[in-house]
């Protein structure tokens, strides 16, 4: 209520003069160099709105003591909003012009504050400041420090007793370069006095807070609804003119994110309800099986019912079989039952109206908990290592990382996972033998001079350089904790007597074995909601995004400046990245880790089956593809959807000569890799011809193995695991029985078929290729192979025949299905964490995108770094 009525007041005040001054109502854009409207939807920080080129963008330091009321924001507790560092220019401007104003509109909670509590402050703590604007009782209460004042800004200028209400309020201060200063409250001049003296003992070791002092010990409470700072002194007539203009004058565009909201029935359905229906009722109940003719995977086959009509009834619990063969365990058939509390939702569902908010369930949404979507501390990768380490310092490490660093396991498709990059005793040791090294290699000297002129041991210097050459080292701002800590090794060394450069290094070392060098550090503490990253969170989104290692200065000055949440600015910096030969590297790593190429350094097939075998074509397998990957996507800027079914490839001599291509074809004097155009008849075309697919298939070339391939990784759907009683062993082929034939056996079982159904039959069109990727026409036994199937998308009741690998793999590249495959295992990548269906709605949007700009990956890229995933974090609220 109390928001309602400030809101209302406030717009009500700007729109009583409606009628005044119409023609004179916009406020001065003239020495603007702070504006804050608070129009942030949510989240800590709280943008600069005054388009200048070096922004004073403020986060808030407790979101606990805020409230967002839309064009306000209400201190209700112990915060203050501060920004990250010193606004040098803003302090240097108003030096060199003697004279600036602070403007605000606001509404004071009490007349009781004292201290003065601090409303706008340019301060270093409680005793030390360039100026104040504070509230002391009853009046306003301004410090200005200068040559003549103490460095508290004492003696201070009020406004008249009894001039501050707890009312909205428009309160100005100026002072004018003839040393005039003046206190304006709702239009008036309410008090002048003088400030003798110069701005020239102005210090730059402060920071701007909103609301308390920098150091937290001076609450004031009450609404911002606006503040702006001025390198100049406003005139009366403007300081009239800007009362007139209201608290919600357009001064500027206002960033806000939206939040798509949903009815309590849906969200309920979505989260409790179709995570239930996905685990425990499409194994049998889906498009593939329909068991009792019931498809429970589409809302309106779920609702129609099976063949004993139907088993949801809105708002009747009692009457709807899916609810009774839950309560009494009849379902699910041969696995685990539902929970009590799981059975308790269902009920609840159907007794409040059986709302189905999702025209189909797709299980892959729901094949993860939601957990794996929580904020995890992600370590660098060891390529990721590797690249930062040579990014940052210039030292190619990477021999050294890969001997002592632990190798990368994957977990969901990708060894990036956040989930499973933990850290043991190992890495710590490594990571501590690994920076000595570094250091050692480096040219100290000439590394602290890209940030210092002066080499000394003073305070003054070494503070300097700590805090830039950390920002540099560790992606971001150093704050106050990790200066004294860092200060602390250097004085210990030159107490010690030792150099300047010994200090330095150890400085150095110690920053790269930082938890904020080793990991990427986000703030997710908050009030539970989706807010926007920080500026420097955001550069190191976008650069291991696109280049697996640090930004680079430009996306770092980009951040400084807070251009990084402009979508024009920030798409320049994506395009300028993409243009660097990091971002080619970084997606030929996608494509190793998507296809799971390092396997092939460990493949030994069976000599006795395949005595031609050099160890060497497995090599020569993953280079085909990444030069495939490299030609089609970098070289040809093709659509992603043409890696499925493009008429050509890269081979050595040795490998057409394995896979079978007609000589003709090939330069044979050329020992190395040459792109070749593929004719019809070789059957090839697309990266599921190539080897490095095809010999996932193990040496039998099991239906399983490609099937769960093809699944998984290309049509983006999900199985379960067999029940632990069920022989997995391989059955071998043999006179009269391929692998086709072993696979229909077990399709047609009724214990092993629901399963095997959806996925063996995906790998029908590839029969022809052998375990090593050669074409045959027959098996080691004689029997005949063929290249002819049906294939049933996931979810989908269609079915499609084929007669050829080729129509095979023409229809997949055109499919919708598999062309969001795509775009999922690129978000997967990119965000380090499995999907779930809380992303869903974000990543189509980001296929859409992509799709309309042509589908490539540099449509795909920018689509993922402009996205809601990228640039926003669901925060956690953390219990103290």
């Amino acid at each position: 209520m109390i928001a309602l009525i400030e809101s209302f007041w406030s717009q009500s005040l700007a729109l009583g003069q409606e009628n005044t001054l119409s023609s004179q109502k916009a406020r001065s854009k003239e020495g603007l160099l702070a504006l804050y409207n608070f129009c942030e939807t949510g989240g800590p920080v709280v943008r600069d709105q005054s388009g200048g080129e070096k922004p004073i963008h403020l986060r808030i330091q407790s979101m606990r003591g805020v409230r967002r009321l839309g064009n306000s924001i209400k201190l209700t507790g112990v915060t203050r909003l501060l920004s990250e560092q010193a606004p040098t220019s803003l302090i240097q401007t108003i030096q060199n012009s003697g004279s600036f104003t602070i403007e605000a509109w606001i509404t004071p909670a009490s007349t009781l504050l004292k201290g003065p509590a601090r409303i706008v402050t340019l301060s270093r703590n409680g005793s030390e400041r360039n100026f104040t604007l504070g509230q002391d009782g009853d009046k306003y209460d301004v410090r200005c420090r200068s040559s003549q004042t103490d460095k508290n800004g004492l003696p201070s200028i009020a406004s008249e007793s009894a001039s501050l209400s707890t009312g909205l309020t428009h309160v100005v201060f100026t002072l004018g370069n003839d040393h005039v200063s003046r206190i304006y409250i709702n239009g008036d001049l309410n008090s002048e006095g003088q400030v003798p003296g110069t701005l020239s003992v102005w210090k730059n070791n402060v920071q701007l807070s909103l609301g308390n002092e920098v150091k937290g010990n001076r609450q004031w409470k009450g609404t911002f609804h606006m503040v702006a700072l001025y390198g100049r002194s406003l005139s009366g007539l403007e300081v009239t003119r800007h009362f007139q203009a209201g608290a919600y004058a357009e001064d500027t565009k206002n960033i806000k994110i939206a939040v798509q909201g949903k009815s309590p029935e849906a969200a309920f359905f979505e989260h409790h309800i179709a995570p239930v229906i996905s685990e425990h009722c499409l194994e049998c109940h889906d498009t593939h099986n329909q068991k009792g003719e019931l498809d429970l995977s589409w809302k309106e086959s779920a609702f129609k019912g099976g063949k004993h009509g139907m088993v949801i009834v809105p708002g009747k619990p009692e009457e709807s079989e899916l609810w009774l063969s839950v309560h009494h365990d009849e379902m699910p058939d041969n696995r685990t039952m539902l929970s009590s509390e799981q059975k308790a939702l269902i009920k609840q569902w159907i007794q409040d109206g059986a709302t189905w908010s999702l025209e189909h369930i797709d299980p892959v949404l729901y094949s993860h908990q939601s957990d794996v979507a929580s904020n995890w501390v992600r370590r660098l990768t060891v390529s990721e290592y590797i690249r930062t380490v040579k990014n940052t310092v210039g030292i190619d490490i990477a021999e050294d990382a890969h001997d002592l660093l632990p190798i990368e396991l994957r977990a969901d498709g990708f060894s990036n996972t956040a989930y499973n990059l933990n850290v043991d005793l190992k890495h710590v040791n490594a990571y501590a033998q690994l920076a000595e090294k570094i250091v050692q290699r480096m040219d100290v000297e000439s590394f602290t001079g890209r940030f210092v002129k002066n080499l000394k041991f003073t305070d003054n210097e070494m503070g300097a350089l700590i805090d830039s050459m950390g920002k540099w080292v560790l992606r971001g701002p150093v704050n106050e904790h990790e200066l004294f800590a860092y200060r602390g090794i250097t004085t210990s060394v030159a107490a010690a007597g030792g150099s300047y450069e010994e200090a330095v290094g150890l400085v150095i070392e110690a920053m790269l074995q930082s938890p904020r060098f080793i990991y990427r550090v986000e703030n997710h503490v908050g009030d539970g909601t989706v807010w926007p990253l920080g500026d420097h969170e955001l550069a190191n989104r976008i650069s291991f995004i696109l280049w697996g290692s640090g930004p680079d200065e430009l996306l770092i000055q980009a951040a400084d400046k807070g251009l990084l949440y402009s979508d024009e600015l920030l798409t320049e910096q994506i395009e300028r990245m993409l243009a660097d030969d990091r971002a080619l590297q970084r997606s030929l790593e996608f494509a190793s880790e998507w296809l799971n190429l390092s396997r092939l350094a460990n493949m030994q097939p069976n000599t006795d089956r395949f005595p031609e075998w050099d160890p060497i074509l497995a090599e020569d397998m993953l280079n085909e593809s990444l030069a495939f990957f490299r030609e089609l996507i970098w070289e040809q800027k093709r659509p992603l959807k043409d890696l499925f079914n493009a008429r050509f490839t890269y081979v050595t001599p040795r490998l057409a000569a394995h896979y079978g291509l007609p000589a003709e074809i090939v330069d044979s004097s050329d020992s190395t890799i040459q792109k070749i155009k593929l004719t019809p008849e070789t059957r090839r075309g697309g990266i599921l011809t190539q080897g490095s697919v095809l010999t996932v298939g193990g040496d039998d070339a099991s239906m399983v193995a490609r099937g769960l391939f093809m699944l998984h990784e290309v049509l983006r759907g999900v199985v379960k695991d067999p029940p632990p009683c069920v022989d997995v062993v391989p059955i071998p082929t043999e006179v009269g029985l391929t692998q086709r034939g072993i696979a229909n056996e077990r399709i047609n079982n009724a214990l092993c078929g629901g399963c095997h159904k959806k996925f063996e039959p995906l790998a029908f069109g590839l029969e022809k290729f052998d375990g090593l990727g050669s074409f045959e026409s027959a098996d080691e036994h004689g029997n005949v192979l063929r290249e002819d199937g049906r294939i049933r998308i996931p979810g989908q009741p269609e079915v499609t025949e084929y007669n050829t690998s080729l129509q095979l793999v023409d229809f997949l590249a055109n499919n919708e299905r598999v062309q969001e495959t795509m775009t999922w295992k690129v978000v997967q990548f990119a965000l380090g964490r499995p999907l779930t269906a809380f992303d869903a709605n974000d990543v189509q949007r980001i296929h859409a995108q992509m799709r309309d700009n042509g589908g490539t990956w540099d449509a795909l890229i920018k689509a993922v770094v402009l996205s809601d995933l990228v640039r926003n974090i669901k925060t956690e609220i953390i219990n103290e």
